[in-house]
This record gives structure tokens, C-alpha cells and sequence, in this order.
């Protein structure tokens, strides 16, 4: 070969090493570029399940006999895990599987094995990507937590917190909440707020506020919302399983009652003016209404009052309007259901007096006596000529309830009365036609008794304490 050819070959061969050099040079310059972009560098470099780039096996295992293996990467699993970092350290021992990988046992219960499963492809999820998606419920999520605190992902923990801190719960997925996270540490605890107990000044503000909305006078379009705020007041107030919630101070007492004062109030000013009958009868008619309104709250209020053991001021208040409250009732004639509503508040009343929650003198109870036990008795017998046919009828009739403890107040409050008062209200019971309700035998038993062992009794004691018979 000449020595032209061997140097012609030498100049290609320089020439193709620079070009190649070259070339390299550039590629490792544009990988070089796509390793420090962060676009790539919030991607994960590897996928879950990927045979051919893993170096770990994870085998996921139940007692039930269930042995799934997971191929994933170390780097992954040591940077989203400690349990993971503390497995794959040098400090504690692998063993090799297939291909060289190290493997990592993982036991868990059936039931949470696809939580283990979701938790580990979420290592895989890109840095930048919203996890909200990727719960799939508020039952999942838990899960996932639980899986999270276990193998030690603060990541995976922070977004599973973020998400059950923000979302909606049913009623059964808050049950399993208060069972599972108040056992997983503080830094959990954001799951927890909406269920914290709140601090006695915002209850006595919410208890303040609805208590005003309770007793006002709203559009008819809200009387469910006025409902529903007296229904709560009552809850808070009520000692079931758990104490109430507001304890029954005299500052809250007070406020209560001149609520209650200004419901007195405006139901005395639509008595007067009802009574006077100075309304023409488009008017008329919503006046009834309204009295029929006022009725129900202070049915209510007598309720929040029992709780708050202060009905005094409540049964004094309905002792003075009583005759005036019956008047009304025979002029407007209104319908039976508010006739029911009066007895209903009066049978409260009545209760009171008579098993002596509320004392007052003889005088009074004997004018409560003979105020509203003929209108009782009037009631109900029209009460018992009601056919049934009608629906809403029937559901009126059917309220026993009402009528038996009416009788039963009655009763009581009867024999509370001196002996003289007794006599003057059972001759007229005796007399009248519609003796079967309310039905005063055990008053009448009761006074034929003590009347007949009267003398003997004061005989008895005459000589001892200075008491004169009653001829």
C-alpha cells in the first residue's frame, strides 16, 4: 500500500473519532439539559410494576395466604418511606430474589390490601399533580392514611390529612373517623376539628342567636326554619346520654325569660284585640292565625322554661289571661286545633299547679279550677262526636294523650283545694251532662274520705294543738 493511501486512511479515521467526539458531546449536553429541567425533575423517572428498571421487590402478604409481588425502585421507595429507607439501608438485612433484587415483606390484613397497593402507586405520582383526585372517597382515604402512618409517608399523610380535613362526610364514614384517627398522633388531629368540642362563649353566642330568631315573628315562608331553631334549643338544653350543652345559668335563665316576657307580651295585645272585635273579618281571620301561632311558641317556650326549672313567671302569666283567652275562644270560634293548642298549654299549666312545681294560694288554684275545667269538658265533647272520616280529624281525635294528663292535672290539682272548694266543683261535676270527662272519681273518693273521718281527725288533734270541729 502506498503512502498516500495509509495517509488518506489515517485522515478519515481522525476525522470520524473528532466527529463522534463531537456528537457525544452534544448528546450528553442535551441529557444533561433534560435531567436539570424541572419539568422532569417533578416526574418520576421510573413507573411502578416496571421489570426491567426495578431493583425491588415489594412482597405484599396476608395471613390468608394472599402473596403479591409489587417491582418497584429503591431510590422511590427510600425517598416517599422510612420504613422503606430503614428496609433498604445497610443496617438491615435483604434478602435476594429473582434478578438480583432485594425483596421487602410487607404483612397486612386482607381487608387493607389495596390500601397498600394505592399507597405504593402513589409513590409514583407526579410531584406537581393533584392528589384529590386519586382518593376516590372518603373511605379510601382513610385507608390509604392508615397505610401512610404505618410505613412513615409524610407526603402521603399530609395529603391524605389536606383531603379528609376538607371534604364532606356521611354519617357512617364519620363514625369510622372517630374510631381510627384519634389514634394515629397529632399530626392527624386537622382531620378532627370540625368534631372539637367549641368553647362555652360561641355556644352561649349561637344559643343567644337562635333563641332570638326562635321567638320572633318571621314570614310564614320560614316557619320551618323557626321550627328547626326551636327543635335545636331544646336539644342543647336536654340531658340524655351526654350533658346539655349550655349548663342552665341565671344568665342564660334571664334571658330566656324576657324572651318569654315579650312573647307574653305580644300574645296579651292579640288577645285584648281579638277580644274587642274591632277587626273586619278578612283581618279577623289572620288574627286567628297569628293567635294560633303564638300558641305553638308559647307551647314551646313552656318546654325550654321545664328545662330551666322557671315556668313561675310562665303559669302566672297564663292564670291572668285565662278568662280572657276563653273568651276569645267562644267569640272567634276559631278551628279545633286551636282549641287543642290552648288546652295544650293549659294542661302545662295545670300540671304545674297542681303536683306543686309552681305554688300558689287556694284562691288561685280554685279560679284555674273553675276557669277551664267547663271549657275542657266542652272540648271534648265535641272532641267525641267527630265522625273519623276525615283525615285530619281523625289524627286530632286519636291524641289521648293530651286528655289524659289534662284529667290527671285536674285530679290533682282538685285535692290540693280546702275541702269547701272540693265540694262546690264535684256538685257541679255530679250535675252536669257531660260527667264522663273529665272523669273526678278518684277526687270525689278522696274527699268523700276525709270529709267522713273529718271530725274524728280533728277530734284527735283538737285537744293537742288547739283545733275547733267544724260543725
Amino acid at each position: 500500500m502506498s503512502n498516500d493511501a495509509i495517509k488518506l486512511i489515517s485522515y478519515c479515521i481522525i476525522h470520524l473519532l473528532k466527529t463522534g467526539a463531537i456528537i457525544c458531546s452534544i448528546l450528553a449536553s442535551i441529557h444533561e439539559y433534560l435531567m436539570e429541567s424541572p419539568h422532569n425533575k417533578s416526574n418520576s423517572p421510573h413507573e411502578i410494576g416496571d421489570r426491567l428498571t426495578s431493583d425491588v421487590v415489594v412482597r405484599l402478604r396476608t395471613e390468608e395466604g394472599r402473596d403479591d409481588w409489587v417491582y418497584c425502585h429503591s431510590d422511590i421507595l427510600v425517598d416517599k418511606s422510612k420504613y422503606f429507607a430503614d428496609r433498604l439501608s445497610d443496617n438491615w438485612p435483604t434478602c435476594q430474589i429473582l434478578d438480583s433484587r432485594n425483596c421487602v415483606e410487607v404483612y397486612c390484613e386482607e381487608s387493607d390490601f389495596d390500601y397498600h397497593v394505592n399507597a405504593l402507586r402513589l409513590f409514583y405520582v407526579r410531584r406537581d399533580g393533584s392528589l384529590s383526585d386519586l382518593w376516590n372517597g372518603v373511605r379510601n382515604a382513610i385507608g390509604i392514611l392508615q397505610v401512610a402512618v404505618k410505613l412513615g409517608c409524610p407526603q402521603i399523610i399530609t395529603a391524605c390529612v389536606e383531603y379528609l380535613e376538607a371534604v364532606p362526610w356521611e354519617e357512617s364514614e364519620e363514625e369510622e373517623i372517630l374510631k381510627i384517627i384519634p389514634g394515629m398522633g397529632s399530626q392527624v388531629e386537622p382531620i378532627l376539628a370540625r368534631l372539637q368540642p367549641v368553647n362555652h362563649t360561641s355556644i352561649v353566642k349561637i344559643f343567644l342567636s337562635t333563641l332570638q330568631f326562635a321567638t320572633s315573628s318571621p314570614p310564614s315562608q320560614m316557619n320551618d326554619l323557626k321550627t328547626s331553631a326551636q327543635e335545636q334549643l331544646e336539644y342543647m338544653l336536654t340531658e340524655d346520654d351526654d350533658a346539655p350543652l349550655l349548663p342552665a345559668d341565671e344568665g342564660i335563665k334571664f334571658q330566656v325569660l324576657q324572651c318569654v316576657k315579650r312573647m307574653f307580651k305580644k300574645f296579651r295585645y292579640l288577645v285584648e284585640s281579638l277580644y274587642c272585635g274591632r277587626q273586619d273579618s278578612v283581618s279577623k281571620t289572620g288574627e286567628i292565625q297569628f293567635f294560633h301561632s303564638c300558641l305553638i311558641d308559647l307551647s314551646w317556650a313552656y318546654q325550654i322554661l321545664a328545662k330551666l326549672e322557671c315556668v313561675k313567671d310562665f303559669v302566672c302569666c297564663w292564670m291572668e289571661l285565662s278568662e280572657s283567652i276563653i273568651n276569645v275562644l267562644n267569640l272567634a270560634n276559631p278551628l279545633m286545633e286551636t282549641k287543642l293548642k290552648v288546652l295544650e298549654v293549659t294542661a302545662k299549666v295545670i300540671e304545674a299547679i297542681g303536683y306543686g312545681t309552681v305554688v300558689l294560694p287556694a284562691t288561685k288554684r280554685f279560679h284555674m279550677v273553675k276557669v277551664w275545667l267547663p271549657f275542657a269538658r266542652v272540648v271534648k265533647s265535641l272532641m267525641d262526636t267527630i265522625s273519623g272520616d276525615d283525615e285530619n280529624d281523625l289524627a286530632i281525635k286519636i291524641d289521648g294523650e293530651l286528655w289524659q294528663s289534662l284529667e290527671s292535672a285536674f285530679v290533682s290539682l282538685i285535692l290540693t283545694l280546702p275541702s269547701s272548694d272540693q265540694a262546690e266543683i264535684l256538685t257541679e261535676w255530679l250535675a252536669c251532662k257531660h260527667i264522663r270527662y273529665p272523669d273526678l272519681t278518684e277526687a270525689f273518693e278522696v274527699w268523700c274520705y276525709r270529709s267522713k273521718v273529718a271530725k274524728r281527725r280533728m277530734a284527735l288533734l283538737g285537744g293537742k294543738n288547739g283545733l275547733t270541729n267544724i260543725e
